[in-house]
Protein backbone atom coordinates (compact mmCIF):
# COMPACT_ATOMS: atom_id res chain seq x y z
CA UNK A 1 0.00 0.00 0.00
CA UNK A 2 1.42 3.58 -0.90
CA UNK A 3 1.80 5.65 2.02
CA UNK A 4 -1.71 7.11 3.18
CA UNK A 5 -1.08 10.53 3.67
CA UNK A 6 -0.54 11.83 -0.41
CA UNK A 7 -3.74 13.89 -0.23
CA UNK A 8 -3.35 15.39 2.98
CA UNK A 9 -1.41 19.00 4.04
CA UNK A 10 -0.65 19.19 7.80
CA UNK A 11 1.83 22.34 7.30
CA UNK A 12 5.35 23.54 6.71
CA UNK A 13 6.05 22.60 10.49
CA UNK A 14 5.48 18.53 10.10
CA UNK A 15 6.77 15.93 7.46
CA UNK A 16 4.40 13.00 7.72
CA UNK A 17 4.01 9.59 6.07
CA UNK A 18 2.14 6.39 7.08
CA UNK A 19 1.33 3.06 5.60
CA UNK A 20 -0.18 0.00 6.58
CA UNK A 21 0.40 -3.65 5.24
CA UNK A 22 -1.73 -7.11 6.09
CA UNK A 23 1.67 -9.10 6.24
CA UNK A 24 5.00 -9.27 4.65
CA UNK A 25 4.26 -12.70 3.84
CA UNK A 26 4.21 -14.11 0.47
CA UNK A 27 2.45 -17.26 1.52
CA UNK A 28 -0.44 -16.00 3.29
CA UNK A 29 -2.00 -12.39 3.44
CA UNK A 30 -4.10 -12.35 6.65
CA UNK A 31 -6.92 -10.09 7.23
CA UNK A 32 -5.47 -6.51 8.14
CA UNK A 33 -6.72 -6.16 11.55
CA UNK A 34 -4.76 -2.47 12.26
CA UNK A 35 -5.93 0.36 11.10
CA UNK A 36 -4.81 4.03 10.68
CA UNK A 37 -6.29 7.53 10.98
CA UNK A 38 -4.71 11.08 9.86
CA UNK A 39 -6.56 14.10 10.08
CA UNK A 40 -4.73 16.96 8.79
CA UNK A 41 -4.80 20.80 9.54
CA UNK A 42 -7.55 21.13 7.11
CA UNK A 43 -9.94 18.53 8.68
CA UNK A 44 -9.30 16.63 6.21
CA UNK A 45 -9.63 12.62 7.56
CA UNK A 46 -7.86 9.41 6.30
CA UNK A 47 -8.40 6.05 7.46
CA UNK A 48 -9.30 2.44 6.84
CA UNK A 49 -12.57 0.39 6.47
CA UNK A 50 -12.53 -2.75 5.01
CA UNK A 51 -8.95 -2.68 4.79
CA UNK A 52 -8.96 0.05 2.02
CA UNK A 53 -8.14 3.57 2.42
CA UNK A 54 -11.36 5.65 2.70
CA UNK A 55 -11.52 9.75 3.67
CA UNK A 56 -13.65 12.43 4.92
CA UNK A 57 -13.90 16.12 5.08
CA UNK A 58 -14.67 16.86 8.99
CA UNK A 59 -16.60 20.10 9.83
CA UNK A 60 -15.47 22.72 12.10
CA UNK A 61 -11.69 21.09 12.53
CA UNK A 62 -9.68 24.31 13.84
CA UNK A 63 -7.61 25.12 11.03
CA UNK A 64 -3.85 23.87 11.67
CA UNK A 65 -5.12 20.71 13.99
CA UNK A 66 -3.30 17.60 13.60
CA UNK A 67 -4.57 14.11 14.72
CA UNK A 68 -2.05 11.09 14.57
CA UNK A 69 -3.01 7.57 15.72
CA UNK A 70 -2.16 3.75 14.82
CA UNK A 71 -4.86 0.65 16.24
CA UNK A 72 -3.99 -3.18 16.50
CA UNK A 73 -6.83 -4.94 16.63
CA UNK A 74 -7.26 -7.65 18.89
CA UNK A 75 -8.14 -11.05 16.40
CA UNK A 76 -7.58 -13.37 18.99
CA UNK A 77 -10.72 -12.07 21.00
CA UNK A 78 -13.25 -11.92 17.53
CA UNK A 79 -14.05 -8.63 15.92
CA UNK A 80 -10.39 -7.36 16.07
CA UNK A 81 -10.55 -5.53 12.79
CA UNK A 82 -13.80 -4.29 13.30
CA UNK A 83 -12.75 -2.82 16.92
CA UNK A 84 -10.02 -0.50 14.71
CA UNK A 85 -12.19 0.14 12.53
CA UNK A 86 -14.99 1.81 15.21
CA UNK A 87 -12.42 3.97 17.18
CA UNK A 88 -10.85 5.05 13.77
CA UNK A 89 -14.49 6.14 13.17
CA UNK A 90 -15.04 7.53 16.51
CA UNK A 91 -12.47 9.37 16.64
CA UNK A 92 -13.97 11.17 13.53
CA UNK A 93 -16.43 12.58 15.84
CA UNK A 94 -13.73 13.83 19.00
CA UNK A 95 -13.46 17.65 18.79
CA UNK A 96 -10.22 18.87 18.15
CA UNK A 97 -8.80 18.93 21.94
CA UNK A 98 -6.11 21.82 23.12
CA UNK A 99 -5.71 20.30 26.77
CA UNK A 100 -4.66 16.72 28.00
CA UNK A 101 -7.80 16.72 30.12
CA UNK A 102 -9.90 17.13 27.19
CA UNK A 103 -8.28 14.62 25.69
CA UNK A 104 -8.19 11.92 27.86
CA UNK A 105 -11.95 12.80 29.02
CA UNK A 106 -13.50 12.53 25.55
CA UNK A 107 -11.25 9.35 24.74
CA UNK A 108 -12.24 7.63 27.15
CA UNK A 109 -15.79 8.94 27.09
CA UNK A 110 -15.51 7.23 23.56
CA UNK A 111 -14.17 3.63 24.99
CA UNK A 112 -17.07 3.43 27.26
CA UNK A 113 -19.45 3.97 24.52
CA UNK A 114 -17.94 1.45 22.22
CA UNK A 115 -17.83 -0.85 25.03
CA UNK A 116 -21.42 -0.77 25.49
CA UNK A 117 -21.93 -0.71 22.08
CA UNK A 118 -20.36 -4.18 21.25
CA UNK A 119 -22.10 -5.54 24.18
CA UNK A 120 -25.67 -4.97 23.37
CA UNK A 121 -24.56 -5.68 19.61
CA UNK A 122 -24.22 -9.32 20.56
CA UNK A 123 -26.53 -11.89 21.67
CA UNK A 124 -23.58 -14.90 22.20
CA UNK A 125 -23.22 -15.88 25.88
CA UNK A 126 -19.54 -16.63 25.43
CA UNK A 127 -18.76 -14.00 23.35
CA UNK A 128 -15.53 -12.47 24.16
CA UNK A 129 -15.44 -8.91 24.15
CA UNK A 130 -13.14 -7.18 21.26
CA UNK A 131 -10.31 -4.65 22.18
CA UNK A 132 -7.85 -2.67 20.37
CA UNK A 133 -4.88 -0.73 21.08
CA UNK A 134 -4.69 3.22 20.65
CA UNK A 135 -1.64 5.17 20.51
CA UNK A 136 -3.08 8.72 19.23
CA UNK A 137 -0.75 12.02 19.13
CA UNK A 138 -2.69 15.34 19.31
CA UNK A 139 -1.03 18.26 18.13
CA UNK A 140 -2.88 21.52 18.32
CA UNK A 141 -1.34 24.42 17.01
CA UNK A 142 1.85 26.38 18.21
CA UNK A 143 1.75 23.64 21.23
CA UNK A 144 3.03 21.02 22.44
CA UNK A 145 1.52 17.31 20.85
CA UNK A 146 -0.38 15.38 23.56
CA UNK A 147 -0.04 11.86 23.73
CA UNK A 148 -2.97 8.76 24.79
CA UNK A 149 -1.71 5.76 25.29
CA UNK A 150 -3.63 2.54 25.41
CA UNK A 151 -2.32 -1.06 24.91
CA UNK A 152 0.86 -2.51 23.45
CA UNK A 153 1.89 -0.56 20.03
CA UNK A 154 4.29 2.09 20.57
CA UNK A 155 6.04 5.58 19.91
CA UNK A 156 9.28 5.79 19.48
CA UNK A 157 11.95 8.97 19.41
CA UNK A 158 14.75 7.45 16.97
CA UNK A 159 17.77 9.89 16.16
CA UNK A 160 21.62 9.23 14.80
CA UNK A 161 22.36 7.58 18.58
CA UNK A 162 19.34 5.22 19.93
CA UNK A 163 15.57 4.62 19.10
CA UNK A 164 13.84 5.19 22.31
CA UNK A 165 10.15 4.08 23.19
CA UNK A 166 8.52 6.45 24.38
CA UNK A 167 5.47 4.61 25.28
CA UNK A 168 5.03 2.00 28.13
CA UNK A 169 3.59 -1.61 26.56
CA UNK A 170 0.27 -2.55 28.53
CA UNK A 171 1.30 -6.01 29.29
CA UNK A 172 1.80 -8.72 31.79
CA UNK A 173 5.16 -7.62 32.69
CA UNK A 174 3.99 -4.21 33.49
CA UNK A 175 1.70 -5.68 35.54
CA UNK A 176 3.77 -7.46 37.42
CA UNK A 177 6.46 -4.15 37.82
CA UNK A 178 3.70 -2.18 38.72
CA UNK A 179 2.82 -4.72 42.04
CA UNK A 180 6.50 -3.89 42.44
CA UNK A 181 7.11 -8.03 41.27
CA UNK A 182 9.77 -6.48 38.31
CA UNK A 183 12.43 -4.42 38.39
CA UNK A 184 14.34 -2.58 35.45
CA UNK A 185 16.53 -4.75 34.09
CA UNK A 186 13.72 -7.80 34.21
CA UNK A 187 10.85 -5.48 32.82
CA UNK A 188 13.28 -4.44 30.01
CA UNK A 189 13.99 -8.53 28.78
CA UNK A 190 10.34 -9.52 28.62
CA UNK A 191 8.91 -6.31 27.00
CA UNK A 192 11.93 -5.46 24.82
CA UNK A 193 14.36 -8.39 24.60
CA UNK A 194 11.36 -11.43 23.97
CA UNK A 195 8.31 -11.74 22.07
CA UNK A 196 5.21 -12.10 24.20
CA UNK A 197 1.64 -12.08 22.78
CA UNK A 198 -0.27 -10.97 26.09
CA UNK A 199 -1.96 -7.71 26.97
CA UNK A 200 -3.38 -6.58 29.84
CA UNK A 201 -5.42 -3.22 28.84
CA UNK A 202 -6.73 -2.56 25.43
CA UNK A 203 -9.33 0.21 23.89
CA UNK A 204 -12.57 -1.14 24.21
CA UNK A 205 -11.26 -4.08 26.39
CA UNK A 206 -10.65 -3.24 29.43
CA UNK A 207 -7.92 -3.91 31.71
CA UNK A 208 -6.65 -6.66 34.45
CA UNK A 209 -4.00 -4.64 35.85
CA UNK A 210 -5.03 -5.50 39.56
CA UNK A 211 -6.33 -8.55 39.23
CA UNK A 212 -5.11 -10.73 35.58
CA UNK A 213 -8.40 -13.39 36.18
CA UNK A 214 -10.50 -10.68 36.20
CA UNK A 215 -11.50 -7.68 33.34
CA UNK A 216 -12.26 -4.66 34.43
CA UNK A 217 -14.79 -2.41 32.10
CA UNK A 218 -12.86 0.67 32.30
CA UNK A 219 -9.07 1.82 31.29
CA UNK A 220 -6.44 2.18 34.05
CA UNK A 221 -4.30 4.97 32.82
CA UNK A 222 -0.42 4.49 34.07
CA UNK A 223 0.18 7.83 35.47
CA UNK A 224 3.51 9.16 36.52
CA UNK A 225 2.13 8.07 40.19
CA UNK A 226 1.41 4.49 39.52
CA UNK A 227 4.70 3.73 37.24
CA UNK A 228 7.20 2.46 39.04
CA UNK A 229 10.12 4.94 39.54
CA UNK A 230 12.28 3.50 36.17
CA UNK A 231 9.30 3.94 34.05
CA UNK A 232 7.94 6.93 35.77
CA UNK A 233 8.73 9.35 32.81
CA UNK A 234 6.40 7.48 30.54
CA UNK A 235 3.13 8.06 31.67
CA UNK A 236 0.41 7.56 29.32
CA UNK A 237 -1.22 10.60 29.01
CA UNK A 238 1.35 13.41 28.87
CA UNK A 239 2.68 16.37 26.73
CA UNK A 240 5.84 15.82 24.10
CA UNK A 241 8.83 17.86 23.83
CA UNK A 242 9.87 17.04 19.98
CA UNK A 243 13.31 16.99 19.15
CA UNK A 244 13.87 18.81 15.74
CA UNK A 245 15.40 16.48 13.55
CA UNK A 246 14.46 13.17 15.45
CA UNK A 247 12.22 11.00 13.70
CA UNK A 248 9.10 9.89 15.44
CA UNK A 249 7.59 6.59 14.76
CA UNK A 250 3.97 5.33 16.00
CA UNK A 251 3.62 1.89 14.55
CA UNK A 252 1.64 -1.34 15.74
CA UNK A 253 3.87 -4.87 17.32
CA UNK A 254 3.76 -6.53 14.10
CA UNK A 255 7.12 -4.37 13.29
CA UNK A 256 8.86 -5.88 17.04
CA UNK A 257 6.89 -8.90 16.99
CA UNK A 258 10.08 -11.59 16.83
CA UNK A 259 12.43 -13.60 18.92
CA UNK A 260 15.08 -10.51 19.90
CA UNK A 261 13.16 -7.38 18.95
CA UNK A 262 15.93 -5.64 20.21
CA UNK A 263 18.62 -6.69 18.15
CA UNK A 264 16.33 -5.38 15.28
CA UNK A 265 15.35 -2.12 16.82
CA UNK A 266 19.01 -1.05 17.55
CA UNK A 267 19.91 -1.20 13.48
CA UNK A 268 16.65 1.65 13.12
CA UNK A 269 19.02 4.80 14.00
CA UNK A 270 21.42 3.64 11.10
CA UNK A 271 18.57 2.69 9.39
CA UNK A 272 16.02 5.42 9.50
CA UNK A 273 17.61 8.60 11.25
CA UNK A 274 19.57 9.61 8.22
CA UNK A 275 20.26 13.32 7.77
CA UNK A 276 18.14 14.47 4.64
CA UNK A 277 15.46 11.84 4.51
CA UNK A 278 12.09 13.21 4.50
CA UNK A 279 9.30 11.39 6.19
CA UNK A 280 8.09 9.67 3.10
CA UNK A 281 11.73 8.10 2.41
CA UNK A 282 11.70 6.95 6.19
CA UNK A 283 8.64 5.10 6.16
CA UNK A 284 9.72 3.25 3.09
CA UNK A 285 13.51 2.22 4.76
CA UNK A 286 11.27 0.94 7.66
CA UNK A 287 9.40 -1.32 5.41
CA UNK A 288 11.44 -2.10 2.71
CA UNK A 289 14.16 -3.24 5.29
CA UNK A 290 11.54 -5.08 7.14
CA UNK A 291 10.18 -6.96 3.92
CA UNK A 292 13.39 -7.82 2.23
CA UNK A 293 15.93 -8.64 5.84
CA UNK A 294 13.15 -9.42 8.45
CA UNK A 295 14.19 -10.00 12.25
CA UNK A 296 14.55 -13.72 12.51
CA UNK A 297 12.07 -15.57 14.31
CA UNK A 298 9.47 -13.16 12.88
CA UNK A 299 5.78 -13.62 13.60
CA UNK A 300 3.81 -12.69 10.68
CA UNK A 301 1.58 -9.79 11.72
CA UNK A 302 -0.04 -7.27 10.02
CA UNK A 303 2.50 -3.68 10.43
CA UNK A 304 1.33 -0.30 10.39
CA UNK A 305 3.16 2.80 11.22
CA UNK A 306 3.25 6.53 10.89
CA UNK A 307 6.43 8.34 10.50
CA UNK A 308 6.33 11.94 11.96
CA UNK A 309 9.01 15.06 11.59
CA UNK A 310 9.49 18.08 13.18
CA UNK A 311 11.25 20.79 11.03
CA UNK A 312 13.49 22.86 13.50
CA UNK A 313 13.14 26.44 12.58
CA UNK A 314 14.84 28.07 9.47
CA UNK A 315 18.08 29.22 10.09
CA UNK A 316 18.68 27.57 13.81
CA UNK A 317 20.95 24.84 14.31
CA UNK A 318 19.44 21.52 15.64
CA UNK A 319 22.12 20.56 17.81
CA UNK A 320 21.32 23.85 19.97
CA UNK A 321 17.72 23.13 20.50
CA UNK A 322 17.62 19.46 22.02
CA UNK A 323 14.40 19.80 24.10
CA UNK A 324 13.35 23.32 22.73
CA UNK A 325 10.06 23.58 22.10
CA UNK A 326 8.46 24.78 18.67
CA UNK A 327 5.47 25.96 16.43
CA UNK A 328 4.94 22.46 14.79
CA UNK A 329 2.21 24.37 12.50
CA UNK A 330 1.67 27.65 11.64
CA UNK A 331 -2.35 28.42 11.59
Amino acid sequence: MTSLTDTLAFGPGLDIAARSDASISKLQVPENQDNILLIDGRGRAVFLRDQAECSAQLADWPAGHVRLAVMDGMGGHGNGRQAAEAVAHGLLGVPACATLEQLATRLDALHGALQSHFRSATDHDDFRRPGTTLTLIEIPPGQAPLLYHVGDSRLYEITPEAAEPLTVDHVPATAFALHGLLGAQEWWQQVHGEHRAQISQAFILGNAFANPQVLDDGLCALTSARLPTFLRHLADRRALVPRPGAVYLLATDGFWACAKPQAWTERWPELLARRGQDASAVLGQLFDEFAQRPPPGLHIDNVSAIVLRFAAPPNVDETALPNARFQPLSS
